[in-house]
């Protein structure tokens, strides 16, 4: 029977969710349909919050005060009651599945959410300061409306669990990193997962047969080896700040950049966090984290349109150095994945990221890589030995998917 999973993805001031349809699994053929979608902004601030859902009857937008998370909740219940679909119909709901950011060491699958896992994801902030207390706070409030129901946490890391030591370890001293908990960890794992399966079904195969880099470039980017359907290597590390350069991260960086601006600049830890992680990269080089501003930039005159050339230069020279390093790692490669809002949609940056790597065996066609008609696509060249595709990502479903063998295994 077709069953019905509430998504949630709780930001600090906000909260995502989609009503998910998921198939069983038998039906291999059918997709997981969206029934409703919306997003609740600026929770708990003096403004009045603002929600958007979308559902059969359209978009409903409203304005009103929302204390906390719980009300947040609460008030995406009513918009289900008064505009549909309604959450009891059709039996109801089968779960509701939470994305949560940082997982650690300690939570390699999904879990089914107790007071303890509370407690456990709650312990896990320090590594994610910015996210898990945010996810709990989701967490607590829709168990509070939905208390009948099974909830499950799912994690950016998980997927990741399964990188060998030598790609996890961090060359610090071992009693430090064990007490601090410093070790790579990787994100992006929903998507980076949903996305080498999907490839491997284009490829008529088994992802246990196949290896593939998966690139997740979004305004959040990440990069991931997946050997035989298990993550081996990937770019980000304790934090989402390591691997690829980002909207407005800057990706890897000589660690003593940070003690020269201590002491040359005077600059205090959180100044230099917020240079790093919302001041640099893209944002920070051409004064946009919207590659479309980039571009734009780019094909102009002056000194932007040097530093946007100089970024976006920047940008696919970092890619290139991850597709070289995974390749060998994987020792062979059967395809390239592009997704997220960067890799799904921009033709250049797919262009120029593998310019060059036809001795790798990695050719594009120029035209299939234009051709926007299908989101869904391959772009490689009859004669590239490693295909290459376009694959829209869908980390919503995947939660859905993975709630559902946590409550219905």
């Amino acid at each position: 029977m077709t069953r019905r999973v509430l998504v949630i993805n709780s930001g600090s001031s906000s909260i995502k969710y989609q009503l998910i349809a998921v198939p069983p699994t038998e039906d291999g053929e059918k997709e997981n349909e969206v029934l409703a979608s919306g997003l609740v902004e600026r929770i708990g601030e003096i403004r009045d919050g603002r929600l958007r859902h979308d559902g059969p009857s359209g978009r409903v937008t409203r304005e009103m005060p929302i204390a906390d998370h719980k009300a947040g909740v609460g008030a995406v219940l009513k918009l289900f009651e008064e505009v549909g679909p309604s959450l009891e119909a059709n039996g109801g709901l089968a779960g509701v599945g939470h994305r949560v950011v940082q997982g650690g060491d300690r939570f390699t699958q999904p879990a089914l959410i107790t007071d303890d896992v509370v407690s456990r994801i709650d312990h896990l902030s320090p590594l994610a300061p910015l996210h898990n207390p945010a996810n709990v706070a989701g967490i607590e409030a829709a168990r509070e409306v939905f208390p009948e129901v099974g909830h499950v946490a799912v994690f950016d890391t998980a997927f990741h669990s399964t990188l060998p030591p030598a790609a996890y370890t961090y060359a610090i001293d071992r009693e430090i990193a064990s007490k601090y908990g410093i070790r790579r960890y990787g994100f992006h794992g929903t998507s980076h997962g949903y996305v080498a399966r999907r490839t491997a079904q284009l490829l008529g195969k088994d992802p246990s047969e196949v290896n593939i880099i998966v690139m997740h470039l979004g305004n959040g980017a990440s990069i991931t080896a997946v050997r035989g359907g298990l993550s081996v290597d990937t770019s980000m590390g304790l934090t989402p700040l390591e691997g690829l350069m980002m909207g407005s991260r800057s990706g890897n960086i000589d660690p003593a950049v940070i003690f020269h601006l201590q002491r040359v600049a005077g600059m205090t830890t959180d100044q230099i966090d917020t240079l790093l992680n919302r001041k640099s990269g893209m944002l920070g080089m051409t004064g946009s984290n919207d590659m479309r501003d980039v571009h734009e930039m780019a094909a102009g005159d002056g000194e932007d349109a040097f530093d946007a050339q100089l970024a976006l230069e920047v940008y696919c020279h970092r890619l290139q150095h991850y597709i070289g390093a995974y390749y060998a790692q994987l020792g062979r490669l059967d395809a390239i994945a592009f997704t997220a809002g960067v890799g799904e949609n921009d033709t250049w940056v797919r262009e120029n990221s593998l310019a060059g790597l036809g001795q790798m065996g990695i050719q594009i066609d120029a035209q299939r890589n234009a051709d926007r008609s299908q989101p869904e696509r391959e772009i490689s060249a009859d004669d590239s030995t490693v295909r290459v595709f376009v694959v829209p990502t869908d980390e919503e479903s995947e939660i859905a998917r993975q709630t559902l063998d946590v409550l219905f295994p």
